[in-house]
């Protein structure tokens, strides 16, 4: 007998409390595996997939792509039990062995929800029931027109859904192809539901979003001058950008960084000639790649060692500088969604190879949006190359709630004295902004320079392999 259960949107973990639905990854009546992965959702962190723990047939959805759902929210009810013999033997995803949960009922789940962490288990891949295949109760049921059976509001959370069920049943389908339209409708707190497109059979276009968007503004302009009176007019054409996402989730770290932590900030000049001849010797023809920031992570790694009160945190609650016994270094990477940080688990214990490896592919999944929050949390230092955009120096805001973080400004070549010749040199600035309760101006000094010296003498990296 099928026993219908509901998976809600798991604890998100690191203060989230909601998601916005990007992309349903099954349909009602789709047959899906213990730990699959259901919907896409972006956080204030990342856009990850959310495995459900429960396999079976899905009866309904809850919510539309594009919406903002809480944690404790519907996502899906599964019938568990309730794949047909056919479909299990032809390679769909087979009726999981059923145990007695507490209320007396076959229960089939996992546990792994925690969002971003990933899960054990391989999802198997997925068979749509065929039509007029008995699937159990309300397998034909849609986000669209979701008819969720009773017995899904059966368990303690069944006014919850209902009230999500009620709700999408009178929600028409938004017709809309490209990502990048519900990408700019969602950073602008555009409802596409009440949207009608231009394009064929009333596809939503960019341009509608754009026009959209546009005449929201005005409304709101209009609105905040009248509230202000006469003497504060709203000024024609201004943009109003909502601090939500994860530019909202930047924007309150900025702000509790510089609350918080008295920070301070040295900088010196090194001459990184060697540093980049080294980086062309390593890579020669037929090796990997080595890149720069992994030679300077490197760097940062063997400074740590000499400077490990600088791998830190403050505990505020019990008045207690927290020294910490390994090093997850963060980097800051820009991407179209804003400003990420990526943390490079025991970089300590890595090879410039390693550190090099990883770093390209935290890159690269943080520009594809992919990056869990496993990979975007917990960092105890960061590693801020500034000089990607062109600029000699910065006095970074520390990354809340660790104690410090170097700075990179770019190479250039300008006038140097080397022994005791003026000559032209590649030229780089570091500046290190620090938590001066953690340490003074002299740990913060030596760190400074142990690095420079590294940067020009690569050799004494040796002193620390």
């Amino acid at each position: 007998m099928a026993v219908v259960r509901e998976f809600t949107l798991p604890d998100l973990g690191e203060g989230l409390t909601e998601a916005v639905i990007v992309q349903w990854l099954v349909e009602a009546g789709d047959v899906v595996a213990v730990d699959q992965p259901v919907v896409e959702v972006e956080t204030a962190k990342a856009m990850v997939e959310v495995p459900c723990p429960y396999g079976g047939v899905v009866t309904a959805r809850f919510g539309e792509e594009g919406a903002e759902v809480p944690v404790g929210a519907p996502l899906v009810t599964v019938a568990v039990g309730a794949v047909p013999d056919d479909l299990a033997a032809s390679g769909g995803a087979p009726p999981v062995p059923a145990a007695e949960g507490a209320d007396g009922a076959a229960d089939s789940g996992s546990g792994n929800v925690l969002v971003g962490y990933g899960t054990s288990a391989s999802a198997a891949r997925r068979r749509r029931v065929r039509p007029g295949t008995p699937a159990g109760p309300g397998a034909g049921a849609s986000a669209e027109s979701p008819q969720a059976p009773a017995s899904a509001a059966a368990g303690p959370t069944g006014s919850r859904a209902d009230a999500a069920g009620a709700a999408a049943a009178g929600a028409r389908t938004v017709a809309v192809i490209s990502p990048l339209v519900r990408r700019i409708a969602r950073e602008h707190g555009l409802d596409l539901q009440g949207l009608t497109g231009t394009g064929r059979d009333g596809l939503i276009l960019r341009t509608d979003v754009e026009s959209a968007i546009w005449a929201l503004r005005e409304r709101e302009t209009a609105a905040a001058g009248a509230a202000l009176g006469a003497g504060t007019a709203a000024v024609p054409g201004e943009e109003r950008i909502p601090l939500r996402g994860m530019r909202g989730a930047a924007a309150e770290k900025f702000s509790r960084s510089r609350r918080e932590i008295p920070d301070a900030t040295c900088w010196v000049d090194a001459d990184a000639t060697e540093l980049l001849a080294a980086r062309a010797a390593m890579n020669v023809p037929g090796a990997p790649k080595v890149s720069l920031l992994a030679l300077l992570a490197r760097i940062c790694t063997a400074a740590l060692a000499r400077y490990p009160e600088l791998n830190a945190t403050v505990d505020t609650a019990t008045q207690e500088i927290v020294r910490l016994p390994a090093v997850h270094l963060g980097f800051a990477a820009q991407t179209d969604r804003g400003l990420v940080v990526p943390v490079v688990r025991d970089a300590q214990n890595r090879t410039v190879e390693e550190l090099s490896a990883e770093m390209a592919r935290l890159t690269e999944t943080a520009r594809s949006g992919g990056l869990s929050l496993a990979e975007l949390t917990h960092g105890t230092f960061t590693l801020n190359n500034y000089g990607v955009f062109g600029v000699d120096g910065s006095t970074p805001i520390i990354n809340h709630p660790e104690a410090a973080m170097l700075g990179v400004g770019r190479i250039s070549a300008k006038p140097w004295v080397h022994e005791g010749e003026l000559a032209v040199r590649q030229v780089v600035q570091l500046s290190f902004t620090f938590d001066h309760r953690v340490c003074d101006g002299g740990t913060a000094g030596g760190f400074l320079r142990y690095v420079a010296d590294c940067v020009e003498q690569p050799a004494l990296l040796l002193r620390a392999l």
